[in-house]
């Protein structure tokens, strides 16, 4: 009798820890869970406030290179385009009534000359704003017809190869797309005195590569990140403007060979644009 109350106790208080054991480990992993979302929670927080300081970020880059836009455009319109108008003004003052046919025609020819000079810088400035190719007929056409102004001009030998741009890219990353190469083979003309620039197109998985190669001086990755931190380099801080507002990336390098500069843009091949 003795040892069967003895048992009954052992067993009451083995099933007493036990309820206990499992209360304490059912909390532990009430108050784990919990605390893990709160962490989850935190960093989704964290990732959301970090995605709203890159927009932020890339409509102040966006704004910045709107306004830089707006200053050039201004710029050529009032060094060029205003002194054009004004010199015109000139030969069709007051004074042109008072004056001999001779003159009168001779003035009218040279106001004539003169105007037709401002349509044609304004419609330039135009197409430096859109290029009508571009908007067209597409990034490819674009370049190619860059790339042939270039190798025409006899100092350098321009060629492209696009291997897959079955469907465009929207305008405005065309667009982005474009200035940047501008840009880039502006710097190689200037800078680099190479006797030929090719650039390359092509697509893996869901990125689009442009690469561009050219034989003269260049720079590397750690020159770029360098200069596009310092006060100079302008055309250098408007290609990494774009290419955040674009969210791809950039890499200046040599080539393995060591005789040639290669530059790399990977562009996120999302939201394709069929024209």
């Amino acid at each position: 009798m003795f040892l069967l109350q003895a048992t009954n106790s052992s067993t009451t208080t083995a099933l007493f820890l036990g309820t206990i054991g499992m209360l304490v480990l059912t909390i532990g992993l009430v108050v784990f869970i919990i605390m893990h979302q709160r962490r989850v929670q935190r960093f989704q927080q964290k990732l959301q406030q970090m995605e709203i300081e890159q927009q932020k970020m890339m409509l102040n880059a966006s704004i910045k290179m709107q306004e830089e836009e707006r200053q050039r455009l201004a710029a050529d319109l009032h060094d060029d385009a205003g002194p054009l108008l004004a010199t015109a003004r000139l030969y069709l003052n007051e004074n042109l009534v008072n004056q001999d046919k001779v003159n009168q025609l001779q003035s009218i020819f040279q106001a004539r000359q003169i105007i037709d000079d401002t349509i044609q810088l304004i419609r330039n400035i135009s197409h430096d704003l859109m290029p009508p190719t571009l908007k067209n007929f597409g990034l490819e056409s674009a370049i190619n017809d860059l790339f042939q102004k270039i190798s025409g001009s006899g100092t350098v030998n321009a060629s492209q190869r696009f291997h897959d741009y079955k469907d465009r890219l929207k305008p405005e990353k065309e667009l982005l797309v474009f200035r940047i190469i501008q840009e880039l083979i502006n710097n190689i003309l200037k800078h680099s005195n190479s006797s030929f620039i090719h650039l390359t197109q092509n697509v893996h998985a869901d990125k689009f590569y442009l690469r561009i190669h050219h034989d003269g001086r260049g720079i590397v990755q750690s020159d770029f990140e360098k200069l596009n931190k310092s006060n100079i380099g302008l055309g250098l801080k408007n290609i990494g403007s774009r290419i955040r507002l674009l969210q791809g990336e950039i890499l200046f390098e040599k080539d393995i060979s060591q005789t040639y500069y290669k530059v790399t843009i990977e562009v996120p091949k999302d939201e394709p644009y069929s024209s």
